[in-house]
């Protein structure tokens, strides 16, 4: 007998052919007018210009899973693949190749070489998705359901511009000076969602005030003393005796001479520094919402490059740490520096740059969101399934602690344009849906419907990035294209991400696609957790504990990744750990499947009726049947660790290393031994097994089971439909039971030195087994068998 399966293991040479075959016959192809259920994913676009890391291979291999899954369903599933290609990290990546400030560029030229770097740029994120087997709908670019899209084409640009303009006709957009974070460095506002937070060494400089009309003096600590220009009032604590007498009197700022006055205030804190705190325009969070309930006028002294400005004195033109030397060094030569600490303090920064943030007033445009807040918990969050449940609330925190509606306006380059014109009558232009537009180098569309005139200024700015992604399920889906189509599949089936952009890209598309449809953005929301080192550390080049994808798939090829990323948790919960070792781990799994299918290729297929099934047929068969519904249950929860854990300990420990082992000689029968009927019952039991763990593996596994099932079938698993269980046969013996059978009698022989192939004389054995005796004789060379009611086996070897 030969079998059908050539080759002696599994070589990731195998993958190749197989990942062209997919992408010739256009496999995944999404036909939006098939009359299949719609099953949508909202894959993250990626940036175009930097190489996946070892968390996209896993987590976007993961959603492969699901839409490989969601088709042997009978869905008709849209799996496209985003680039995205806007904003901040392109515009600093221009400047670092070019050697260039966005500031010093004029502004056609500057988005001319960010274009030139896209087109430069690597495409090693599509390579790496491709060789990992991912069955994205298409790889070319294009405007139709499925399609890969970039977000910097005129088709989404023009669509985050049409949704805009939407809002803006709800009432939902309005312009405002108010307090904004601000980065420095990217010179620009960002919004709460784009802050992060470090712990970052300072000094707390002890500075003398005096007290106007006293000859006392007072102390209060800082680490803004650079801020000093700006005080706008000095506070303690309501319940601070130390200073109760100071109430209704004035300070005076060191060096500027300025008068403020004292009062009591909570914000001061009876154990920080001395208990007095100056209350600046603005060093911190605390200080922005003091001046807004005070109703305090703030007096800026930082400008939008990140230097002192007139109002800080003899630091203008400064930046801020420049300025903050300068000022300790000139309130030592005044004798106005009691003492000095380090210490560390917890700061906001840019989560782009790293740039410790300031607070700028600066005009820009706002999109509502306060007034929203309830409704969106109750008609998209609580609406929404979450995956794991506890990551709902990652959402419901964030939400809780907005206090601020949303600055949508950014002042950088490339990205999609605010479509706006003002005439000098005062009248704001808003254009109609339906083109991209480009204000800051168009002219408007239409005269001004106010004055008649054409005499207009376009609007610079930009949108912050999220503006641009959180439209990305209603892109997908069609919204303001493909309209019958729009209807008919939306709210998207499933946003799958990471947990450090729920307050972002998760929150901004709940909220954009409420104000727009006034319905839940999407029907599941998968929320995964990282990958780390086999330490449990977060991987860094500065720690050498990088694992490159590229260099997996070189090594192992994409099989054993697929394995690894199953197996080795359900990232929904927890961070998993990776290594080279553990991904071998996944190439022995294959390489014991393989083995298994091709011990099984030796023999063709029988029909059902041409056989008599044994009770330990009938176990096995009940069996896999039981893990088709367990796995079917799991993987509709996305959960697809579970059940590949459970069917490789099936596949190892139950099928290959007990079942195979007693039904081989039946399925060979060279002997004689057994009936045709005995046989044929093996031979079915063998390949119908075989058959349902591939097609139950299959999403996890496409590269292995397709070649396995190619070559033994001769048919496309990709076209088949997920199996369903059947009725399960009531047998008098539990796998459990006889694992442990086999084992009692192996161990038997091994403890004596003896070969398993050793005839034994005669065996006691639990009377439940009886109806396999001829499988367990023929197995075990047992002469003869004596049964008995407890499970206790005797064994006589003989000689």
């Amino acid at each position: 007998m030969e079998p059908k399966l050539k080759g002696n293991r599994w070589e990731k040479e195998f993958e190749e052919e197989i990942r062209q075959a997919w992408r010739k016959n256009r496999v995944f192809a999404f036909n939006p007018e098939s009359k299949k259920p719609i099953f949508s994913i909202d894959t993250p676009p990626p940036y175009v210009n930097f190489p996946i890391h070892m968390g996209h291979a896993a987590t976007y291999t993961i959603m492969d899973f699901i839409a490989r899954f969601k088709r042997m369903c009978d869905f008709s599933v849209l799996f496209p693949l985003g680039l995205d290609r806007n904003g901040l990290p392109i515009e600093v990546a221009t400047e670092k190749k070019f050697g260039i400030s966005i500031k010093d560029t004029p502004r056609e030229k500057f988005i001319w070489m960010c274009k030139k770097l896209l087109e430069e740029s690597s495409m090693e994120s599509l390579e790496s998705f491709y060789r990992l087997g991912h069955s994205y709908n298409s790889w070319n670019p294009g405007d139709k359901p499925g399609d890969m899209y970039y977000t910097d084409s005129y088709a989404y640009r023009s669509l985050t511009q049409a949704t805009f303009i939407d809002l803006w006709k709800k009432g939902m957009i309005y312009t405002d000076k108010r307090v904004n974070n601000y980065c420095p460095k990217c010179q620009t506002t960002l919004a709460d969602a784009e802050i992060a937070y470090k712990d970052l060494p300072a000094e707390f400089v002890y500075v003398k005030w005096k007290i106007k009309g006293t000859d006392e003096n007072v102390i209060i600590g800082t680490t803004r003393p650079e801020l000093l220009a700006t005080c706008g009032m000095v506070v303690y604590n309501p319940k601070d005796e130390r200073y109760r007498h100071l109430k209704g009197k004035n300070a005076i700022v060191p060096l500027y001479g300025k008068e403020v006055p004292i009062k009591p205030h909570p914000y001061a804190k009876k154990e920080t520094g001395t208990g007095l705190m100056m209350m600046c325009s603005f060093g911190d969070y605390t200080d922005v919402r003091f001046f807004r309930e005070m109703n305090i006028e703030p007096v800026f002294a930082i400008d939008t490059d990140g230097r002192m400005n007139e109002s800080s004195g003899f630091l203008k033109g400064m930046k801020i740490e420049e300025a903050r030397k300068a000022i300790i060094q000139k309130l030592e030569k005044e004798n106005l520096v009691e003492r000095k600490e380090r210490t560390v303090h917890r700061a906001p920064i840019c989560e782009r740059s790293k740039t410790p943030i300031e607070f700028i007033a600066m005009p820009e445009y706002y999109l509502k969101q306060l007034e929203l807040k309830g409704e969106l918990t109750k008609n998209v969050v609580n609406k929404t399934k979450f995956h794991a449940p506890k990551s709902k609330q990652l959402i419901l925190d964030w939400m809780n602690s907005l206090t601020m509606d949303w600055a949508i306006s950014r002042r950088r380059y490339y990205a999609t344009e605010i479509p706006l014109w003002y005439c000098k009558c005062g009248e704001i232009i808003v254009p109609k849906k339906g083109k991209y537009y480009r204000p800051w180098k168009e002219k408007p569309p239409v005269k001004c419907p106010k004055c008649g005139g054409r005499d207009f200024c376009g609007e610079d700015r930009v949108f912050d990035t999220w503006f641009d992604s959180s439209i990305s399920p209603l892109y997908i889906l069609g919204y303001g294209r493909e309209s019958r189509f729009f209807q008919k599949a939306y709210p998207c089936s499933l946003r799958p991400q990471g947990k450090e952009i729920v307050r972002t890209w998760l929150y901004y598309t709940l909220l954009r696609c409420y104000q727009l449809t006034k319905k839940q953005a999407f029907r599941n929301v998968w929320i995964h957790f990282h990958i780390l080192d086999e330490k449990g550390i977060k991987m860094s080049k500065s720690l050498g504990n990088v694992i490159d994808p590229k260099e997996v798939i070189e090594k192992f090829g994409a099989e054993p990744f697929r394995a690894w990323c199953a197996l080795e948790g359900n990232i929904t919960s927890s961070d998993l750990k990776c290594s080279f070792e553990r991904i071998e781990g996944g190439l022995k799994f294959l390489t014991k499947l393989w083995n298994v299918a091709r011990f099984i290729s030796m023999f063709e297929p029988v029909q059902e009726k041409e056989m008599a099934l044994s009770d330990m047929d009938k176990l096995i068969l009940s069996e896999i049947s039981r893990l088709i519904a367990y796995s079917k249950k799991h993987y509709e929860n996305f959960d697809f660790h579970k059940p590949s854990t459970r069917m490789k300990h099936f596949i190892w420990e139950v099928f290959a290393s007990n079942y195979m082992e007693l039904v081989k000689n039946r399925a060979y029968n060279q002997e004689g031994l057994f009936s045709k009927a005995e046989q044929n019952a093996a031979i079915y039991t063998l390949n119908k097994v075989l058959d349902n763990i591939l097609l139950v593996m299959y999403p996890i596994l496409p590269f292995i089971t397709h070649r396995i099932y190619k070559d033994m079938r001769s048919k496309d698993i990709e076209s088949e439909k997920f199996p369903v269980p059947w009725k399960l046969y009531k047998v008098g013996f539990s796998i459990p039971e006889l694992l442990e059978l086999n084992g009692k009698i192996w161990k038997s022989k091994k403890d004596k030195g003896l070969s398993l192939k050793t005839e034994i004389k005669e065996a006691v054995l639990p009377e439940k087994f009886k109806p396999i005796e001829k499988d367990l004789m023929v197995s075990h060379s047992i002469k003869s068998i004596k049964w008995g009611k407890k499970l206790i086996i005797s064994i006589e070897i003989g000689n």
